[in-house]
């Protein structure tokens, strides 16, 4: 998506950049893992087909991803590039699919944390959160779903923990699909959970 290309996001324990063609190469590596593949319900490409998907994603006005950054190692990296600073500090990336049809204000959230060494720290939470409070504050969001694996316990709590409720389930793909209405409610949760949260224009390369 084109509206967040020169788009950072800070918060706490993360930042999020826009998907950009230097980050190809280590999400693809992560996506050679059958672990993330099956969580992701994600098919491994070439990489190749990797840097055209990147191409795609950013043209895509139903698409907006960003990549997560561990906040800590991105300061800790300041005499690097600012390619370099990224690259090193990337633990995952976080979607928003606007997936219906003539409906701008409603759109699919999706996360994965791909570094195991970031897991459990609370970075995926403010990711999302982040995320949420970009797609509410910007996009104009007025109602957030997600679809979470039957064996994705920690999504699951997660999710629920935020004041997402269950709508359907499917058998045949094995999920769960969850929504939120954005009311004054869950912009409270949101804000709540993102103290440090400040938008900035992308930083100029080094």
């Amino acid at each position: 998506m084109r509206i967040n290309e020169n788009t950072f996001l800070f918060g706490c324990k993360v930042v999020l950049v826009p998907y950009e063609r230097h980050h190809v190469p280590r999400y693809h590596t992560w996506m050679q893992s059958e672990e993330l593949q099956e969580l992701t319900a994600s098919e491994p490409l070439s990489l190749e087909e990797e840097y055209s998907m990147q191409e795609a994603w950013r043209q895509d006005q139903d698409k907006c991803t960003f990549i997560i950054l561990d906040a800590d190692l991105y300061k800790k990296s300041s005499e690097q590039t600012q390619c370099d600073r990224e690259i090193g500090a990337m633990v995952g990336d976080v979607n928003l699919f606007f997936n219906e049809e003539g409906e701008k204000h409603v759109a699919e959230i999706e996360i994965m944390v791909a570094e195991s060494s970031a897991r459990g720290r609370g970075l995926g939470k403010e990711a999302l959160l982040s995320m949420m409070r970009y797609g509410v504050a910007v996009l104009g969001l007025t109602k957030i779903t997600a679809k979470i694996g039957y064996s994705n316990s920690p999504s699951l709590a997660m999710f629920n923990k935020l004041g997402f409720i269950e709508v359907s389930r499917s058998d045949m793909f094995k999920e769960v699909t969850l929504e939120l209405m954005v009311d004054d409610k869950a912009k409270g949760v949101i804000q709540s959970g993102t103290p440090g949260f400040s938008l900035q224009g992308k930083p100029v390369p080094s």
